[in-house]
């Protein structure tokens, strides 16, 4: 069930003649779905949302339909109810999203299978922190991937060499994929010279239905798992933190979002706002370019999703019970090149929802803000070399955390993406490691530089190269900046 950006339930919107597709051409989105044998609701949900959007519906948010949040409680002032959360840690999983593959950073394979310290990447590390909990906790805390198709083999294969990780629930289930829609004919995008580019994956808010179709929410509930905590694979920081969980469980809460106060740096990502009385997630996608300024206004909207979320498994169920294609998740239509590699292709729309923006649709629902602890995603390399640095220390429950927790420093790294974009890129410019980072205010390289061994940037840093040969950074050297 998709609904409209005002929060309104769709009614059958038009034909072709009118601006949408007709039921002809939707059935032929319909079949390529169901000939890859994609689930109904699946199906379902995607048909709905093209249908909305080829009507001409509105997938923007407008800053006059929403209200700020003002001030919400925090995750610091919980520590009576760590005792409970250690109890309801029996009935908890801890679902991690890792159907990413990196292909910004120039990779073919999960994200989570990059390096973050020698011998150890991300899933490693997530494997860890489970089986740190499970030790401390004396609970079985099952750990659930939600892989792509793409990502599947390779990240199982990953987390094979953690035989104690088994908990007598599969390892992982898969979200579905979509059509995408050729912007020109609204047709389904063919392109036989590499048919998957004719597909492309929902948004994580697919996780909904895709716990539904693949069986994994009911294995979860048979096995008395109630409650899950939902977080990217790629944020170290985001692990199962008991208080939080025992306020879930003792508020009897059917939703919660983790939200951190919105800097400078993170003005571009979806922030929290009140709509009809509920919380509400706007998301870049959502905005008009009239409210841009108001959307980035961090002393307007002052808190932002950090997609480390909280859900009460028996209200979800009763919730996909009352429909056949899921949460009724606002729509978003992104524009892309159907070649990524080739602004010169056909361009093509996705449609994708968010998991975040299920927040509107549990009465109920809260928010609770966070420390920036529990929020180091890797995006970009310009994230990566930081995680690789001194900046991020490894804790004693395998967490990444910033070194400088205390001083709420927010580093800034700003790469050449012509020269560091790719993580093959940054290693071959980073030969002997990350410099040190731990001082470092913000670091800004324009044009190609090789750096030695045992380097350390202090204060805000600027490395400008604008002629054809490399730069050395020698071994031992200190850049200081102002």
């Amino acid at each position: 069930m998709i609904q409209d950006q005002r929060g309104e339930k769709l009614s059958n919107v038009g034909s072709h003649a009118d601006g949408g597709l007709d039921d002809a051409g939707l059935e032929k989105f319909a079949q390529r779905m169901r000939a890859e044998k994609l689930p109904e609701i699946a199906t379902n949900s995607f048909i709905e949302a093209l249908r909305y959007v080829s009507a001409g519906g509105v997938t923007t948010i407008s800053e006059g339909a929403i209200k700020p949040v003002v001030s919400l409680p925090e995750a610091a002032d919980l520590e009576e109810f760590a005792e409970a959360g250690r109890a309801a840690a029996s009935k908890t999983a801890v679902i991690k999203l890792n159907g990413g593959l990196g292909t910004s950073m120039g990779l073919s394979k999960a994200k989570t299978l990059l390096p973050v310290r020698p011998g150890l990447c991300f899933l490693d590390l997530i494997a860890r922190q489970v089986l740190w909990q499970r030790a401390n906790w004396g609970t079985r805390l099952p750990l659930v991937l939600m892989n792509s198709y793409r990502t599947r083999d390779d990240s199982l294969a990953a987390l094979s060499a953690h035989a104690d990780l088994a908990s007598g629930i599969p390892l992982d289930f898969l979200q579905h994929k979509v059509p995408r829609i050729d912007a020109e004919t609204w047709a389904p995008v063919e392109w036989p010279a590499d048919e998957s580019l004719g597909w492309c994956p929902p948004g994580h808010g697919d996780i909904y239905i895709a716990l539904e179709s693949s069986g994994m929410l009911e294995t979860l509930r048979s096995n008395g798992i109630r409650y899950a905590f939902m977080s990217n694979a790629d944020n170290l920081g985001a692990v199962l933190d008991p208080k939080i969980l025992g306020w879930f469980a003792t508020e009897k809460l059917p939703f919660a979002m983790e939200v951190a106060l919105r800097t400078e740096s993170d003005k571009k990502g979806g922030h929290l706002a009140w709509r009809e009385g509920r919380l509400m997630l706007r998301e870049t996608a959502q905005c008009s370019e009239n409210d841009v300024a108001s959307f980035q206004d961090i002393d307007r909207h002052h808190y932002f999703n950090t997609n480390n979320l909280w859900i009460d498994l028996d209200v979800l169920a009763d919730k996909l019970q009352d429909g056949s294609s899921g949460l009724p998740l606002p729509v978003m239509k992104n524009v892309k090149n159907v070649q990524p590699k080739d602004p010169s292709s056909p361009v093509c729309y996705q449609l994708e929802t968010a998991m975040g923006s299920a927040i509107e649709c549990f009465e109920g629902a809260k928010a609770i803000v966070v420390s920036r602890e529990r929020f180091a995603p890797v995006k970009t390399t310009n994230d990566l070399l930081s995680l690789w640095s001194d900046a991020y220390r490894l804790s004693e429950d395998a967490r990444m955390i910033p070194s400088d927790a205390e001083a709420n420093r927010i580093r800034v790294i700003d790469l050449d993406s012509d020269y560091f974009g790719h993580v093959d890129d940054l290693q071959a410019r980073f030969p002997e490691g990350a410099p040190s980072l731990v001082k470092c205010q913000r670091l800004s390289i324009s044009g190609d530089h090789h750096f030695g061994a045992g380097v350390s940037i202090e204060g805000s840093v600027s490395l400008v190269n604008e002629s054809s040969e490399v730069v050395e950074i020698p071994a031992g050297a200190v850049l200081r900046g102002r």
